[in-house]
């Protein structure tokens, strides 16, 4: 069984949902291709529906770029129009061109944009170093099979989907979820993390200076780049959900990123309240969260953020790849003892 974060008595703030991932907001699916095959392939793809396959509806949406050395396409549009209408698709760097069009193929196939057309949010992180990333082994029926795959419930972590070559922090790194309940509204936030970033010796977990601990004596790989997907039951506007995306950077700082000058730091948020809204006629009646309520989405933002990319950490296992390169996974016992000395265990 795939180890989270909690598991090992690391302690985080605020009161997740039932499951601790992006799902416990009502309606919202992930389902992920993962490709390992023989020496050179370790890549895949993750999809995240906003209200499921079940419904096209379009989402209010914003989104936010720390450091832009990355991509996510079809954001052009959410600043313009204020509606996520597609899935988010994560991949690796050079797949993202046919992730977009296999998923404008998927949508035509179900008949979402039969007469119209498509801009799909696809953005990235790069493994190439685990992966053949040159090999281009993503193809449409890949992305096929994470769409159609998507479902509510657990959302694997680690080594899966657009996370399976990724690292962080030095260690072996991938996906990760989790959630907060805003518990003086019953509102939820979700989040869920390829992580791919962050130098060795700045990793905290708990606050504690654990990269600093474990990197010495150790060279360990390069990594960049972090995408963040922050989901909402919260009735928010595009202009509110761009504040909430914000937030996401001190989640992110929370674990020690700096966000490089090679870094992609690239995060979206949406609500999946006021149903209709992009289809109503001739006007749109929706609700929002006043001023002096964000801030409590914002803090459940801040704390579901750190624990989703820690729990990409925890839940990844050592991987060998490309060229016979060797990625570790972070090691459990000595996150414990490093922890403990800090006094920042959970249970002590």
């Amino acid at each position: 069984m795939t180890k989270r974060a909690r598991d090992l008595g690391i302690p985080f703030e605020g009161t997740p949902g039932p499951l601790n991932a992006i799902t416990d907001v009502a309606g919202v699916e992930v389902g992920v291709t993962t490709l390992i095959e023989g020496e050179s392939i370790r890549t895949g793809v993750t999809a995240v529906l906003p209200r499921g396959r079940a419904s096209a509806d379009p989402v209010f949406a914003g989104w936010f770029s720390l450091n832009g050395n990355g991509e996510m396409t079809g954001t052009t549009w959410i600043d313009e129009a204020g509606f996520l209408d597609s899935p988010v698709l994560i991949t690796n760097t050079h797949s993202v061109g046919v992730v977009r069009d296999a998923a404008i193929q998927w949508a035509h196939k179900r008949g979402d944009i039969e007469d119209g057309w498509g801009l799909p949010v696809v953005a990235e992180t790069f493994d190439g170093g685990l992966n053949d990333i040159n090999g281009f082994h993503v193809k449409p029926e890949h992305v096929f099979a994470a769409l159609d795959g998507a479902r509510g419930g657990p959302v694997p972590e680690g080594n899966v989907g657009g996370g399976t070559g990724m690292r962080a922090y030095g260690f072996k790194a991938g996906t990760g979820t989790s959630s907060r309940r805003v518990v003086e509204t019953d509102w939820t936030v979700g989040v869920l993390v390829q992580a791919n970033h962050g130098g060795p010796k700045l990793l905290r977990i708990a606050g504690a200076p654990v990269g600093a601990e474990l990197a010495a004596g150790r060279e360990a790989a390069k990594s960049k780049s972090i995408i963040i997907v922050v989901a909402t039951d919260a009735p928010l506007l595009p202009h509110q959900l761009k504040r909430v995306a914000k937030r996401a950077t001190h989640g992110l700082a929370r674990t020690g990123s700096i966000s490089s000058d090679s870094s992609g730091d690239i995060f979206i948020a949406f609500s999946t309240a006021n149903a209709g809204a992009a289809a109503a006629k001739p006007v749109a009646r929706v609700e929002m969260v006043s001023s002096d309520q964000i801030s409590a989405i914002f803090l459940a933002t801040v704390e579901a953020t750190e624990e989703a990319i820690v729990n990409a950490m925890i839940a990844a296992e050592t991987m060998k790849g490309f060229r016979g390169t060797v990625c570790e996974a972070i090691p459990h016992e000595r996150v414990v003892e490093i922890l403990r000395k800090y006094g920042r265990l959970a249970a002590e």
